[in-house]
């Protein structure tokens, strides 16, 4: 009972979560499934490795298809080049089971999250109204 409160509690946190903070969410997944990726890449474990590279796969493809290129301009193009990049990796680490382009991967995705929750907490602090003395 306990497995699906926690379920909907979650689907009730996506559901309710900022655009802000979907984003900050699919990264902390991308990044949480690349690690347990690198661990069973590791450990030998096939069926791990792929399952959580898969995961984190479809999570890094979404975030590419979500770029908005007439708004995000050559910053979206950054992004897609960056999200490709990191799929290469998974590719090449699902064909060797060699947990190095995973690691790369891994880089680019915390890198990434940290830029992105730095410029929402400016953003955030940007738009308080200013306490009048």
């Amino acid at each position: 009972m306990s497995n699906a409160y926690q379920q909907k509690y979650k689907n009730t946190s996506i559901q309710s979560a900022s655009k802000e903070k979907l984003l900050l969410m699919m990264y902390e997944g991308a990044i949480k499934f690349t690690k347990l990726a690198i661990k069973a890449a590791e450990e030998k474990k096939i069926a791990d490795r792929c399952m959580n590279l898969g995961r984190a796969m479809d999570i890094v493809i979404e975030l590419n298809n979500t770029l908005d290129h007439k708004v995000g301009g050559e910053l979206s193009s950054q992004l897609e080049q960056l999200y490709m990049f990191v799929t290469e990796q998974y590719t090449k680490a699902n064909i060797s089971g060699d947990p190095a382009p995973l690691k790369a991967a891994l880089k680019i995705l915390e890198n990434l999250y940290e830029g992105w929750k730095q410029a929402i907490e400016k953003l955030k602090k940007d738009q308080e109204p200013e306490v009048k003395k």
